[in-house]
């Protein structure tokens, strides 16, 4: 089976709830089979990653989808940490932020993201980008095996 037949999990790293939906619906509009879990802060993305406490349950994401504008553990201290550790670093990370900084884009990719995504602010043109990384994620890319 391909991964567009069985679908991949995904994990959103937002604090923002309108994005939250606005990537949900993007999910659920264009690939029923993928999965997406959804966590506000650093610090929950990493107990999420790690499965440690209310999280032991959680999948193990195939793609990491990252705001870098976090409460608790911003977006660059989980990217770091994620690329730093032997069991998450060939979890695909992108960046998906309202920050359109020249030194955010820097850093991120000397960070190790895989891809740095700008978000639109027009509602239609997000869906659209979620679909493209969802698309490209799911169809292109082979990622690796859970």
């Amino acid at each position: 089976m391909t991964q567009q037949q069985v679908g991949i999990e995904v994990l959103l790293v937002e604090d923002d709830p309108g994005d939250v939906l606005m990537t949900r619906e993007a999910f659920a509009e264009h690939k029923v089979a993928n999965r997406l879990s959804v966590v506000s802060d650093g610090v929950s993305a990493m107990a999420f990653l790690r499965k440690e406490g209310e999280h032991a349950d959680a999948p193990t994401p195939d793609l990491i989808l990252l705001d870098l504008n976090l409460p608790r553990m911003d977006g660059r201290e989980v990217l770091a940490a994620v690329k730093q550790d032997d069991v998450l670093r060939h979890i695909p990370v992108v960046v998906l932020t309202t920050s359109e900084a020249e030194e955010d884009v820097l850093r991120s990719y000397s960070l190790h993201a895989n891809a740095y995504v700008t978000k639109p602010v027009d509602f239609e043109r997000f869906i659209e980008v979620v679909r493209q990384i969802d698309d490209f994620f799911v169809s292109v890319v082979r990622l690796p095996r859970r």
